[in-house]
């Protein structure tokens, strides 16, 4: 096998990030690369601003999900690709971009990633990352107010009116597609290492080292 591509998915604030940058931390950056979903939101900088609050952010549609398949693929096949960066203030594409190197383990994560049937046939391991509905909204309001300058009323109204219809029509079923369910309320340290475990056995080796894309 010529590189390992992991799809981490999982309710929104259940621990997927932390999980995926985590893992990559324990890798190290020469094995492995991290691909956040969320980069890929559809560019609304052609939607007039009072208009683009009203999206379902939280629906699969939001995504460009043809996009990542395709760096996927291009990363799969030992290809930089230059990511795009999403404003989420302005729910708008950046004009930077972020260069991503091929690495022997490709790290992908987001909220609605086994829910999008163009990315699952991408994905050697699936994980589904599964926390409690009130440990999930307190870590996205914290997640909201600090870094991407939302409302407290913002935050309850779009959790209580799109983020857990989505999870209930989306993301919960996407759980059945999953390799490997983990809990987000274990240690970081637990979860990395069960990673791990997962991926050196597919690997058949002691590590992902050594292996390259292409």
């Amino acid at each position: 096998m010529g590189c390992v591509v992991i799809g981490i998915a999982g309710g929104s604030g259940a621990g997927k990030t932390e999980l995926a940058w985590s893992f990559f931390r324990d890798l190290g950056s020469d094995r492995a690369v991290v691909v956040e979903l969320d980069w890929y939101y559809r560019d609304l900088s052609m939607v007039d601003p009072a208009e683009r609050e009203k999206r379902n952010f939280d629906h699969p549609d939001a995504l460009d999900f043809g996009f990542l398949r395709n760096h996927i693929e291009a990363l799969r096949a030992g290809q930089s690709i230059e990511a795009p960066q999403y404003d989420y203030r302005t729910h708008t594409r950046l004009p930077e971009t972020r260069h991503v190197e091929p690495r022997p383990v490709i790290i992908l994560e987001g909220i609605l990633l086994l829910a999008g049937p163009e990315i699952r046939p991408l994905l050697d391991i699936k994980v589904f990352v599964d926390a409690e509905v009130e440990v999930r909204f307190n870590r996205r309001a914290r997640r909201d107010l600090e870094k991407r300058g939302r409302s407290w009323e913002s935050i309850v109204h779009q959790f209580q009116n799109t983020v857990e219809p989505m999870h209930a029509a989306f993301v919960e079923p996407s759980r059945r597609f999953a390799d490997l369910v983990l809990s987000g309320q274990d240690p970081i340290a637990t979860l990395v290492a069960q990673l791990r475990s997962r991926v050196e056995s597919l690997l058949g080796e002691e590590g992902p080292a050594g292996s390259d894309c292409g």
